[in-house]
């Protein structure tokens, strides 16, 4: 990281700089320790937090999924014990999988609201780490839909087995084909909640005027690839337009991204979001059940560890391959690694058009 142009995070509609430290790898995750800097309390902005004035002096509250209450424990429970001492506050965090609210107290409402921003910029940190857990998805799974990709699947097998790396392996689910317009890390019922409920506000705020109260009529027709070479290809993707050659579909995509940003519950990868169907992954190669990443990379290692195709021929042959026409009527909050009785994804929430 170029210390001139220190990572920025943003955390409630305010900009903190990352400052460069020296990682350390603990044994296990539940360890691993985090080092906050000392620093001035009356630096910190007053308004940033909610802060109540009591008999004692002042405390904030701060709701945090139990899975993270490690990292503001620390190993030894040294990263509390640091913060405390720093701000001069107390830090009071629920049992483990006990879901409830964090709360700090201190005399002086500057500690107070000192150790809030830090124990954010923790948790922002950490939370990033986190392997997402649901995604916004359009389902393609229609009957339809589904027998043009298994012909599909089936002719380039045919035609195109000999080429390297292709095999059965590769292919989607039929069942779970869909667009998938960002991912998220919801760790208990009242983030999956939250999310839930900001997907009705976008329905009411600008959804239904875009979709004008019907389903989109969309076409799935021709194949692309992610990356740069064909001969050694990861992913191969149908390609998505609205039937009426409109832009309504992408314009609900970025917009429902672009809330759900700003409300803290997904991060921005891209300015826009890339509609598109995966039908070929080498993640499937070794994981049936794998979902990609909206178009990003899914972890440190997974292309090391993936064995590319040779996809010139598919898209040589197949380059217009159409799927078929499908009416799009809902966006869904789906939970990763799941199935529901379709064989899609389970649904936590949906938004109808």
């Amino acid at each position: 990281m170029d210390v001139l142009r220190p990572t920025l995070i943003r955390i409630g509609g305010r900009v903190y700089r990352k400052n460069l430290t020296q990682e350390q790898a603990y044994q296990h995750e539940e360890e691993e320790d985090f080092c906050a800097g000392p620093s001035d309390c009356a630096d910190e902005p007053c308004d940033a937090f909610m802060v109540e004035e009591t008999e004692k002096g002042f405390q904030c509250r701060v709701e945090v999924p139990s899975p993270l209450y490690k990292y503001i424990i620390g190993k030894k429970g040294e990263t509390k014990k640091r913060i405390e001492t720093e701000t001069r506050t107390s830090i009071s965090i629920p049992k483990p999988g006990v879901e409830g609210e964090i709360v700090i107290t201190g005399q002086h409402r500057s500690g107070v609201i000192s150790a809030r921003t830090r124990i954010d910029v923790l948790l922002d940190s950490f939370r990033r780490k986190q392997p997402f857990t649901h995604f916004l998805s359009v389902a393609l799974n229609q009957p339809a839909i589904q027998e043009r990709f298994l012909q599909f699947k089936e002719e380039v097998l045919e035609k195109c087995s000999k080429d390297h790396g292709v095999s059965s392996s590769l292919f989607q689910n039929p069942a779970k084909l869909h667009l998938t317009l960002g991912t998220l890390v919801l760790l208990n019922e009242q983030e999956i909640q939250k999310a839930c409920d900001l997907l009705q506000r976008c329905k009411e705020d600008f959804v239904d005027q875009i979709a004008g109260g019907k389903p989109l009529t969309v076409e799935v027709a021709g194949v692309e690839y992610m990356n740069d070479d064909p001969a050694m290809t990861d992913v191969l993707y149908a390609k998505v337009h609205m039937k009426d050659g409109s832009d309504r579909l992408q314009v609900i995509a970025d917009q429902l991204v672009e809330r759900f940003v700003a409300s803290g519950l997904m991060l921005k990868e891209w300015d826009r979001v890339k509609l598109h169907a995966t039908v070929m992954n080498t993640l499937f190669r070794k994981d049936p059940g794998a979902e990609e990443r909206n178009n990003t990379m899914t972890g440190k290692s997974s292309f090391k560890e993936r064995e590319s195709f040779n996809g010139r021929n598919i898209l040589k042959l197949f380059e217009n391959f159409y799927f078929g026409e499908v009416q799009l009527d809902s966006v869904r909050l789906s939970q990763r690694f799941s199935s529901d009785a379709s064989g899609y994804y389970a649904t936590s929430g949906q938004l109808a058009f």
